[in-house]
């Protein structure tokens, strides 16, 4: 069966890509047109590979790892409002019971592949794969399991059982912690086989940089506990403490097929096929609405409309223009996450950084805290581009440089926020705040009276496995965590 990757229109590349991204790209194309065990494939064609290579399929999971950041965001924009639809009553928007089974099956699938990774390192006797598989495992399953709770996935990934069990979602945490920390472990070793750097779309085979990943993710995974009684913040503080120390440390894919995929959104919108428009909460966030100062960094985000000002869609009320004469913002070419040539980011330093300056604060180290947090927008403003002097004023204007006696979690919440535009992080800490944004307010026409905080299951588990899905009585039903 072929790898599904997603589809994209094809496009001219520039002459002048480097010698290792063409390297690369091939033999990402020799990837799609190789075998792949998919999840609950039954399928069987004997006239291609059962077993890829190893190197083979750390390409193709590396990529869809990246992918499903990517897929994942695409949905949780619109509930934490980074996103709105140009259609009124559209039902992403006003919390409907929307049916992600297409997302479902393609986290399944890459997991599947990851678990192919595992099995094949472990019989080839490959270190330095088998940890990377662990860490991607950790990474997929934590994408499907702070979305739906309780997930197929101890029976799931062989294809040998057909209807998988529920596991528990609090012990999947448990899981990808486990994973997280053998994935170290392996990292650790000197490794027995040679990866094959291009095939690596996250570090290029970078062991150190995979090691300070998982500690990033072990970081994310464990303040994640913030409402839980159990919550740590010297095991955060820990792990922060052996993560990223620098962007060039971060897990990032930066080869596609033909783009990355929030601009192959900016290039819809440019043929008139509506997609990744901005909410009116994020804009009033930035552009001096809300708190009365303008964020230098939303002009890396979108464009300004034909006024020359910036204007978001209100959440299920859809657009008040025809949509093709730039009445509100959206992404587009010029963004910085929305470029052609634009890396797609798993994991980032400025998320880190306020993941240090939460448990510090938690842990009563003001100090600390306070450094962190003012390093987390330093950071995130100095990867967009934005001048010295412009990221300076924002600094040090009083609501933002507030000192360290003056730090709270409000604070730490709203330019968290910001810094973690497109990414699926930022649905974990909206329910982790109790969506208590300044402004934050429920859709035009929404279907429930509080925010939502899941997913419904997915009509193809209804149908497949239904002797073991389980019913969802509400999507305003917290998961374990979120308390």
């Amino acid at each position: 069966m072929v790898c599904n990757f997603n589809k994209f229109k094809p496009h001219v590349m520039k002459k002048n890509v480097q010698l290792h991204k063409l390297i690369a790209a091939v033999l990402l194309m020799l990837v799609l047109f190789t075998g792949c065990k998919k999840y609950l494939d039954i399928n069987y064609d004997p006239n291609r590979p059962t077993e890829p290579t190893i190197n083979g399929i750390l390409a193709a999971t590396t990529q869809n790892t990246g992918q499903n950041v990517f897929r994942t965001a695409n949905i949780s924009n619109y509930y934490v409002q980074y996103f709105a639809s140009p259609n009124a009553n559209s039902p992403t928007d006003i919390y409907d019971r929307v049916d992600f089974s297409g997302t479902w099956r393609l986290l399944y699938d890459n997991m599947a592949d990851i678990y192919d990774l595992e099995q094949l390192a472990v019989k080839s006797g490959s270190t330095a794969h088998l940890g990377m598989a662990k860490v991607m495992m950790a990474m997929n399953l934590s994408f499907v399991t702070n979305m739906w709770g309780n997930v197929p996935f101890s029976e799931a990934l062989s294809g040998t059982i057909l209807s998988p069990k529920y596991d528990n979602a609090q012990e999947l945490h448990t899981r990808c912690l486990t994973l997280l920390d053998e994935g170290i472990a392996e990292l650790r070793k000197n490794p027995t086989i040679t990866v094959n750097n291009n095939a690596d779309f996250l570090h290029g085979g970078n062991r150190t940089n995979w090691i300070r990943t998982a500690f990033s993710m072990k970081a994310r995974l464990l303040n994640q506990l913030s409402k839980t009684p159990g919550y740590n913040a010297t095991n955060v503080l820990a792990a922060v403490d052996s993560s990223y120390t620098a962007a060039a440390q971060e897990a990032r894919v930066s080869v596609f097929i033909l783009r990355n995929p929030w601009a192959q959104l900016a290039t819809n919108n440019a043929a008139l096929l509506l997609d990744g428009w901005l909410s009116t909460n994020l804009i009033q966030s930035m552009n001096g609405v809300r708190y009365g100062y303008p964020d230098p960094r939303i002009a890396r985000f979108t464009d300004t409309t034909r006024f020359g000002d910036y204007r978001g869609t209100r959440n299920g009320a859809g657009r008040v223009g025809s949509g093709t004469q730039r009445e509100e913002c959206y992404l587009t070419l010029n963004g910085f996450y929305s470029a052609n040539t634009a890396p797609l980011f798993i994991i980032t330093l400025e998320e880190i950084k306020f993941i240090e300056a939460e448990a510090a604060l938690r842990a009563s180290l003001p100090a600390r805290a306070y450094t962190a947090y003012i390093a987390g927008i330093t950071a995130h403003m100095n990867k967009l581009g934005i001048s010295t002097a412009n990221r300076d004023t924002y600094l040090n204007r009083p609501q933002i440089g507030v000192g360290q006696g003056n730090l709270t979690p409000a604070i730490l919440f709203r330019e968290k926020y910001l810094v973690m535009f497109l990414s699926p992080e930022a649905w974990v800490d909206a329910r982790r705040f109790n969506y208590a944004y300044t402004g934050f307010q429920l859709p035009a026409g929404s279907l429930l009276a509080q925010p939502i905080r899941r997913l419904d299951y997915p009509s193809t588990e209804q149908s497949l496995n239904s002797g073991n899905v389980q019913q969802v009585a509400a999507l305003t039903d917290r998961l374990w965590w979120d308390l």
